[in-house]
Formats: structure tokens, sequence, C-alpha cells
């Protein structure tokens, strides 16, 4: 075999080859709450009914009817405002790579390309698809103590004009809701230069408010949200709300067929039994009371607000806790690395009243 005169890996983009890969934590026999899932399974009659049903569909056809369908039953379980479109993705981590792609706008000489810009630190996909479909972002640090600083959003977004201006509502990983008055000023700021704001809303069944309500009063504002959190971390299926002519425009990069009709079917089910998994997330909201407390009540531990299905803390040595936990069969997740405002925080996802006890027995002895 003759060797390549040009190595294949030279092909390969230079700023992937530098980019580093999203990592999943392993997870094996361990109490896994580093992943904001959903700690509650189906039953027994349930997993048989699903089971039922997957196995009845026509998997030898491209997704048709089943997708439209599934389209109606999101629009009624939104309560989808007049003139606004809905559109599915393969989880929402696709629709944030499409909306980047769909703005990815060649620069023309003496033009910057197009910018993405969010609160940091934030969920990491923004930057990720934004640099991977070549668009410049931009991220705006938080306060000290993980607020929305408009000031400092105003002055980046009349400075860099972003295409889209990303708010997390609740943020991950600081699991908190911003201001109405800092929401305002930003989405004010971006349709006044002619740019998107997409709020995600990913945590939205543990929150205390939506921006679903306010979404008619706009027409450069789009909603995203998941039904990973809804209890379907498995399914990936994300869904974004927006303008109908915003949608259509966005709905064009979407690949075809990009939802499998076993993701649709799965969640048609859990819309039909959307109680089920409504009762779920009042049991972890319940959960994530209770654990707000005992943490607070831990010597060495700042604990942070949280409207999500996670707890954001402060230990005097991450990696130590870290570690402490994990030698305890407890799994969560260190990001004191991934923003200097996060320096010594580890995030702890909500788990079941007994993976809660495990944690906080884990974590007293560490400490």
């Amino acid at each position: 075999m003759s060797e390549f005169t040009t190595p294949p890996l030279s092909r390969i983009r230079p700023d992937v080859q530098a980019m580093r890969a999203y990592v999943v934590q392993h997870a094996q026999g361990m109490v896994k709450l580093d992943a904001m899932e959903n700690p509650h399974r189906l039953s027994t009659e349930l997993q048989q009914q699903l089971g039922q049903r997957l196995g009845a569909v026509a998997l030898n056809r491209y997704p048709g009817q089943r997708i439209a369908d599934l389209k109606a039953a999101l629009q009624h379980h939104v309560a989808l405002p007049e003139g606004f479109a809905l559109m599915l993705g393969n989880g929402s981590d696709e629709l944030i790579s499409l909306l980047a792609l769909a703005c990815a706008v060649p620069a023309q000489p003496g033009q910057t390309r197009a910018t993405v810009l969010a609160p940091e630190p934030g969920f990491v996909m923004y930057g990720m698809s934004a640099q991977l479909q070549g668009l410049n972002y931009v991220g705006v640090p938080l306060t000290a103590d993980f607020e929305l600083d408009a000031p400092a959003m105003l002055r980046a977004m009349e400075q860099h004009r972003p295409a889209i201006t990303y708010l997390a509502y609740p943020n991950n990983p600081s699991a908190n809701l911003w201001s109405d008055a800092a929401m305002d000023a930003v989405i004010g700021a971006a349709g006044a230069h002619g740019g998107m704001v997409v709020i995600d809303e990913a945590y939205q069944p543990f929150a205390a408010k939506s921006y679903l309500g306010q979404l008619a009063q706009h027409r450069h504002v789009l909603l995203l949200r998941t039904l990973s959190k809804f209890g379907l971390a498995g399914v990936r299926l994300g869904y974004l709300i927006g303008p109908q002519a915003l949608i259509a425009q966005i709905d064009k990069v979407r690949p075809p067929y990009n939802v499998s009709v076993l993701n649709a079917e799965a969640a048609l089910f859990a819309l039909e039994n959307q109680d089920i998994f409504e009762a779920q997330a009042q049991d972890i909201k319940a959960q994530r009371a209770l654990l707000l407390e005992a943490l607070g009540k831990l010597p060495g531990v700042q604990v942070f607000p949280s409207q999500a299905n996670m707890i954001l803390l402060r230990v005097a040595d991450a990696q130590k806790t870290f570690d402490d936990l994990c030698a305890r069969g407890v799994l969560v997740k260190n990001v004191s690395k991934m923003h200097p405002l996060l320096a010594n925080c580890l995030r702890l996802t909500v788990g079941t009243a007994a993976e809660n006890r495990q944690l906080l027995a884990a974590l007293e002895a560490s400490l």
C-alpha cells in the first residue's frame, strides 16, 4: 500500500481539529446526576403500550403523516399563537445548528461574518454551532451572581449587531431565570438592528415562568424547546416556534426526514400521557426544594437558586469533591473549568428522593 502524498487529516478544517469534542461522561454503575435527565421511567404497563405502538410503525417507509400528526399535537400542546409556526429537530441541538446554517451569509469584501451572541457561562452548543457554520461567536459574561448583565449585552449588541442572540430561560448551568427588564432590553435592542432572539426554554417544565405568552408581541423572537427535559431525553426531539415567515425560511435548511417515525411515535405517546410527565415534573420540583434546603445547610457550600432540574453550587475544591463523589458512586458535572465565573462549581441534577439522599450522604462525607 502506497503512502498518501497528502494525509487525509489535512483535509479536515484546522479549526475543527483544534476543537474539543463534546464529552459524555461514563456512568455505568453510578447514580447518574450529571445530565439533567428526568430520573423517572415509564411504568411497566406504559412500557408495554409504547412497545406495541413502536412495533406497529412502518419502518420500511420514510416518515410522513405521523410527523404532521406530531406537529399538530405540539401546536395544541403549546397553544400556538396566531400567525406562528413550528418546526421539528432531532433534539434542540440540531435546531441550534440549523439556525446558524440559515444565518451563515458569506462575508463580502470589507464585511465581517454574521455573529451569534449569548451570555456566558451558557449552553456550549451556541458557540460550537456558530463556529462550525463559520459565524463569529461573542460571549458576554454574566454578573458574579449569574444574572444577565444587560448593559454589557447592549454594548456587545451595538458593536457586533448579531444575527442571533440566545437567551436561555432558565440558563444552563446557573439554572436561573433572567429579570423581565433585562429580557425586554435585549429583545428590544435585537429588534432595533434587525437581529433575531432565540429564547431557549429547555428547562421550562421546571420553571415558574415562560416567555410563550409574550411571543405574539414580536416578529423577531423564536422560542426553542425540547422534549428531553419533559422526560424523553433518549428520543431526541426538539421544536422551534416563531413567526411563520421566519420559520418558513429556517425550515429550508432542515434535512428531509430529520425526525424518525420512532421518535415521532414515542413523542405522540408521551403527549397523550402528558399528565404522567407533568406529575413527574412536580415531583422533581418538590425534590429540588428539599435538596436546595439540605445543601444550604452544609458547611462550606454556596448554593445558587434554581428554576430548572439542576442545582449549581460552589465548594472549596471542585475537583476533589467531584472525585470523592465518583468514588462513592455518584456522578455529577464538574463545570469549574468551563468559565472563570464557575470557579470551583459543580452542577447537580435533581434525582429521585433515593438518589438525592445518596448524593447528600456522599457530599457530606466528602466535605
